[in-house]
């Protein structure tokens, strides 16, 4: 087998490490996963635990389908995780630097199988049809892919037959679920955009439905005279009043005489 050049292997333990970081802190709304298990109704259909992205109960074929996919993801890691441990990557006979690149990718590869990895694996239990939760999964197998091609590369140049055929093997597997999940997204991407359609008919018809309030009428009648300005009244004339002269003694007022 031909080995592809030492700058090849730099650097990809800085990708599943950036991977695990992205599963961690992109989205932070999903950094805890419940341990919410799934409730089966009668009709064939489960009810996710409260998710942000669950609109309503999910097909028991979804949920199915999701559980065959993170069954055969948990067998591969525990597989992957017993073969890597059986790697005597330091007897190889391979230049130091290598040997200790290819140590801290297996290091890489074990720590994301025991922690990032069960996490999310918990987070699509508790809700089977979320996007960004589906997509973060896919995103890390992606990134374990790359790492762990160069490891049963560098196997199959410098180590055992067996380690090299029990590490194919499991690559195989990882890339058996990632083109699943892949497909499991579109499906997905595909449901949620005919919903969106949907109910953007269902409100369209909804509000067609509504009757219109008709507009109020203002009746001008041209015929009708103007009215005349109210009259002002003319105001009361006071009577002037009577200034006494000095020195001069008023005259009493005459009294009425009594009838005789």
């Amino acid at each position: 087998m031909n080995l592809k050049p030492i700058s090849c292997c730099l650097g990809l333990t800085s990708l599943l490490w950036a991977a695990t970081a992205f599963t961690q802190f992109t989205f932070p709304q999903f950094a805890s996963a419940t341990q919410a298990t799934v409730q089966y109704s009668a009709q064939g259909t489960a009810a996710p635990a409260s998710s942000p992205q669950s609109a309503g109960p999910v097909s028991y074929a979804s949920v199915t389908q999701l559980n065959g996919l993170l069954s055969q993801l948990e067998a591969t890691s525990k597989t992957t995780q017993a073969d890597l441990s059986r790697l005597r990557i330091e007897r190889w006979k391979t230049d130091g630097s290598y040997k200790k690149q290819l140590l801290a990718n297996v290091d890489s590869i074990q720590r994301n199988l025991q922690e990032a990895l069960p996490e999310m694996l918990a987070q699509l239990r508790s809700a089977p049809e979320d996007l960004p939760a589906t997509f973060k999964l896919y995103r890390n197998l992606d990134a374990l892919y790359d790492v762990l091609g160069n490891v049963v590369e560098s196997s199959g140049a410098f180590g055992s037959k067996d380690d090299f055929q029990a590490l194919s093997n499991d690559l195989s597997s990882f890339e058996g679920t990632r083109k699943a999940l892949a497909d499991r997204i579109g499906n997905l991407a595909s449901s949620k955009e005919a919903e969106i359609n949907r109910l953007r008919a269902d409100l369209r018809a909804a509000q067609a439905a509504i009757p219109a309030a008709p507009p109020k009428k203002t009746v001008v009648d041209d015929n009708e005279p103007p009215k005349k300005p109210a009259a002002k009244k003319k105001p009361a004339a006071k009577k002037p009043a009577i200034t006494p002269v000095p020195g001069q003694a008023q005259a009493p007022p005459t009294q009425p005489s009594a009838p005789h």
